[in-house]
């Protein structure tokens, strides 16, 4: 039997609306084992409640699998291949990434479910008529799931867009099977974002807290919003429906956001993912010679960050949690093979090893002055395996002990230093001979030569990188070594992101006054302040000060970043203007910002920019990426589903509907 695109997205409305494996505990969404139910059951408070709920739960697909990376992180400038790689065909671009992917028909059936159950409620919740409801009696009260709604549909549509162009609008829940969908235009696509996120921004409550951690608010609405309008009013080549207001409505809505919504940035950089140990020690190393272990309080107060806009919400209940947050697996280096003293624990995390940094996103980042670089990628790792008497880690002698006492004990003991990831510069390579006198039981240090003045090789390997750890969650569900489920939640917006988009927008409109004004905010609290701890790097292999103190004003950025060609930006041969070099350094500033949060293919697509940046800074790009590679295979199970006329579709139809290239 031919099944619609209702049937393959949509499988009915009791099916869909308490598929929730995405439970929270203390949040607002709360699983209940309903087996079986009936449209009478939407007809009632608790049904129409449950199925705004159900509402959010598409927000976690994100998280819950290797699309996570795949997605939003391979294939770009940012990111590369570890040595236990998979999905590379969204980084190497190669003729596996087609219509027949798993991966692009998940994006695609996830968000139309959010936008099916979305459409369900907007339909049912303005007809409900309980004068002795709790929840719903009153149009406000109405008024407020009805906005939730469009927030929502408007984000799952603006997912959809970014990946696909344009994409069928779906603003009802027919009432007879349906198989046909042609695709709407990428400007009516946005023109529906933009009214539905405008619609329900005033009726939202600015923040959302207690009980309602997780809902939409109106910073969430505006702040997307005003994604969108950045989004729609970057293109030059590309056709969105671009307007000649949107950077202004881009000012309007971000800086509402930021003086008006009561979210503020956290005074710490670090304080966003300090649940793992950076080379700063942001968190406390474990007392009386023992490794550091996870906090469960850390984890939660990163989940409660004030600068975090809008999450998918995880729970760290087992009984209510489903398959969760995954995205800790994919940036470990493998550091628990081929480094003495050291094996496999909670708190370093299970490395799969899918993700190294590239060598520009190593590159761009200020490492003396800027504390974002030490607080977001691990150079350390303590050991944790226990000492024992007949052990045959290395262990000191006469020649280089640091006093007579330690001779013959082992040079690297519980909770000490095993093996430290040097980050030199090419400029300043280290001599092998001064390596082999460092007690670690491993050193790998990026650049180094064997004599003065000879070739330069690196210690950096597929397997052996600096291991990105804002996704570190040294928690998770079980105490099973093997466990993958984590309890973080997962950021979709947070505020510096809002800084960053009011900085390119007035940047875009040639203000680059008010555009450095917000740059320097994030680079203000990026800077290191009197006093704080950081890494030993500073000034044993990166040239700078022993003595540092607060680095806010050597951390400001200016125009000459941008007006010239600055050697510190990177800028690719296009960048020949002020206008443009403006956009890359936007790009950088991201990056140092930004780095791994899942945004950067999406910001690639949306400045033009994807295919000259990855083709530059990607080392494992194949000779198959080509520009059309900015939109992703509209997927063949959907297009078999559909009729053209009535009729199944045939090939040319399906070249027609799809995107070029493909």
């Amino acid at each position: 039997m031919k099944l619609s695109i209702q049937n393959m997205i949509w499988t009915g409305v009791a099916a869909c609306s308490l598929s929730l494996s995405v439970a929270s505990c203390k949040k607002f969404i709360e699983e209940k084992p309903v087996t079986t139910l009936t449209e009478e059951y939407y007809q009632t408070d608790a049904g129409l409640e449950d199925l705004v709920k159900s509402a959010y739960a598409p927000l976690q697909w994100k998280f819950m699998g290797e699309q996570a990376y795949a997605l939003y992180n391979f294939g770009t400038d940012e990111f590369r291949e570890g040595d236990q790689f998979n999905n590379v065909r969204y980084n190497d671009y190669d003729a596996n990434l087609n219509s027949n992917d798993a991966f692009v028909n998940e994006l695609w059936t996830n968000n139309y479910a959010g936008i099916r159950r979305c459409n369900q409620g907007l339909e049912l919740i303005p007809a409900y008529d309980n004068p002795n409801s709790k929840l719903l009696a009153t149009q406000a009260q109405k008024d407020l799931r009805i906005a939730e709604l469009k927030a929502l549909r408007a984000f799952y549509y603006f997912q959809l867009v970014q990946q696909f162009g344009g994409v069928p609008l779906v603003t009802t829940v027919p009432t007879e099977p349906r198989y046909e969908f042609p695709r709407a235009s990428v400007a009516q696509v946005y023109d529906l974002i933009i009214s539905d996120f405008k619609s329900a921004g005033p009726l939202l409550p600015w923040r959302q807290s207690g009980g309602n951690l997780g809902r939409a608010s109106r910073a969430m609405a505006y702040h997307f919003l005003a994604k969108a309008y950045l989004t729609r009013g970057s293109a030059v080549a590309d056709q969105r429906g671009k307007k000649a207001t949107d950077m202004d409505s881009v000012i309007v809505f971000a800086d509402s956001v930021i003086k008006n919504s009561g979210h503020a940035l956290e005074g710490d950089y670090g304080n966003l993912f300090n649940a793992a140990y950076p080379d700063g020690k942001i968190a406390p190393l474990g007392e009386n010679g023992t490794p550091p272990t996870g906090s469960k309080a850390r984890i939660d107060a990163n989940n409660a960050s004030n600068e975090i806009v809008f999450a998918a919400q995880f729970s760290s209940n087992l009984a209510l949690a489903g398959l969760n947050n995954t995205t800790h697996l994919y940036y470990p280096s493998q550091y628990d093979a081929g480094i003495p003293g050291m094996t496999r624990d909670f708190y370093n995390g299970r490395p799969f090893r899918r993700l190294r940094p590239t060598d520009y996103t190593l590159d761009i980042f200020d490492k003396i002055n800027d504390s974002r670089f030490f607080k977001s990628f691990q150079t350390v790792y303590y050991r944790n395996v226990a000492v024992t008497a007949n052990e045959t880690f290395p262990k000191f002698t006469a020649a280089d002990a640091p006093n007579p006492s330690l001779v013959g004990k082992p040079r690297v003991m519980l909770g000490d230093t095993a093996a430290l990831f040097i980050v030199n510069p090419a400029n300043r390579p280290l001599l092998t001979s001064d390596i082999t006198k460092m007690r670690y039981y491993a050193v790998f240090a990026r650049n180094k030569q064997a004599t003065a003045g000879g070739a330069v090789t690196t210690d950096f390997s597929p397997n052996k990188y600096l291991a990105l750890w804002k996704f570190a969650d040294p928690i998770r569900l079980t105490t099973t070594n093997n466990e993958a489920r984590g309890i973080r939640n997962g950021t979709l917006a947070r505020l510096a992101e809002t800084y960053l988009m009011l900085a390119e927008a007035y940047g875009r409109k040639g203000d680059y006054t008010n555009a450095l004004t917000y740059v320097n905010m994030l680079r203000t609290r990026a800077a290191y302040k009197a006093g704080e701890a950081r890494s030993p790097q500073i000034w044993k292999y990166l040239g700078g000060p022993n003595n540092l103190d607060n680095t806010e004003v050597a951390n400001q950025a200016t125009a000459a970043l941008f007006t010239t060609g600055a050697a510190s930006e990177l800028y690719p041969a296009s960048a020949s203007t002020t206008e443009s070099r403006f956009i890359h350094f936007i790009l950088n500033e991201r990056t140092r910002e930004l780095c791994g949060e899942l945004y950067r293919w999406e910001d690639l697509v949306r400045t033009e920019t994807l295919y000259e940046r990855t083709k530059q800074f990607n080392a494992d790009i194949s000779p198959a990426f080509a520009p059309f590679h900015k939109l992703r295979p509209i997927p063949l199970l959907q297009m078999l589903s559909q009729t053209v006329n009535g009729k199944a579709m045939t090939a040319e139809d399906m070249k027609a509907y799809q995107n070029q290239g493909y």
